[in-house]
């Protein structure tokens, strides 16, 4: 999983797009897949730090839960319907939005355009 966030994290700082999309953003979000936490944190759109958890010091604006097979099917090239979006995993129940549901919703794109650079480039790249 944190290759595949490194990696994410890697697309996303080549992607002039998504950096003008999140200028604004400054927090941290917290990733949670099973037992494993991962602390994403975004400075003026910049991905800057990608940490495993979990830590009771490090505070988070909100928070994605979801399982590894909810996650690897969010990935899909072609995500099957309720997976295709995070609020998508939250209407099936496989996820869980918790925590400052409006700093979300005010970087609502910048989040879900980010989250979907888990999925295989239209090049054929493959994250990790």
């Amino acid at each position: 999983m944190l290759e595949t966030l490194l990696t994410m994290q890697k697309r996303h700082n080549a992607s002039p797009h998504i950096l003008r999309l999140g200028r604004l953003f400054c927090e941290t979000v917290l990733i949670e897949v099973e037992d494993q936490s991962f602390y994403l944190q975004f400075r003026d759109g910049q991905l800057i730090s990608v940490t495993p958890g979990p830590s009771a010091k490090t505070s988070w604006r909100f928070a994605l839960r979801t399982d590894r097979q909810a996650l690897e099917a969010f990935w899909e090239p072609l995500p099957a319907p309720g997976f295709h979006d995070i609020f998508g995993l939250v209407k099936i129940g496989r996820g869980r939005i918790d925590g400052d549901i409006l700093a979300l919703v005010k970087n609502l794109r910048f989040f879900k355009e980010f989250m979907a650079l888990g999925r295989p480039a239209a090049n054929g790249e493959q994250p990790a």
